[in-house]
């Protein structure tokens, strides 16, 4: 709380083009860093989609939310190519594949090349003044309700949807939501 954001300089992807974000593009407005794992997962277009629902009422009160995970700016463009709902996101996506920004909030998992799911809210002075950090397997929404998926009740829950989904409708969103649910009922030990 209280520490400055230290200078960066990222690529990003926004609004279906790429453009470069530091420091100074943070400053003189309230900011919103939402850190999650990595782009073509199953719970992060959720929590991305849900911000974009609000990013509306973010804006109107002088706020922008800035969405980071590990992956280039070229990954960023591929998901919002292969998503409906990454493709609606009008928000920058900031990409950080060498994962100092990760590191900075203290939220890099170095081992695995992702970062926990973090929020942190930026005054117009750069400075964090308050943030919320959150296991890999722990969703959040925009409303600030967080969203428990790694019971394996959920997790089979989730992966008979998405399986369901692919199935009616055989396209590669579809196809990317049921492997990566398919992968965490075989991480969780769940008999599918």
């Amino acid at each position: 709380i209280n520490e400055e954001v230290k200078a960066f300089k990222v690529q990003a992807y926004h609004n279906g083009a790429f453009e470069e974000i530091t420091r100074e593009d943070i400053l003189g407005h309230w900011s919103v860093f939402f850190f999650y794992p990595a782009d073509f997962t199953f719970v992060c277009p959720t929590e991305l989609g849900d911000l974009q629902d609000f990013y509306e009422a973010f804006q109107e009160c002088g706020c922008e939310i800035y969405s980071v995970s590990m992956d280039t700016h070229f990954v960023h463009k591929a998901w919002a190519d292969a998503s409906d709902t990454i493709k609606k996101i009008e928000y920058p996506m900031l990409a950080d594949p060498t994962g100092e920004l990760a590191k900075f909030f203290g939220v890099r998992l170095k081992e695995k090349g992702q970062a926990l799911r973090g929020t942190f809210i930026i005054n117009p002075d750069g400075k964090i003044k308050a943030y919320e950090v959150h296991d890999l397997g722990i969703g959040r929404n925009a409303e600030g309700k967080t969203m428990i998926s790694t019971d394996k009740k959920s997790v089979l829950k989730n992966y008979k949807e998405a399986k369901k989904a692919y199935l009616l409708n055989r396209t590669q969103e579809n196809w990317i939501l049921f492997c990566n649910a398919k992968t965490l009922c075989m991480r969780m030990g769940v008999r599918i």
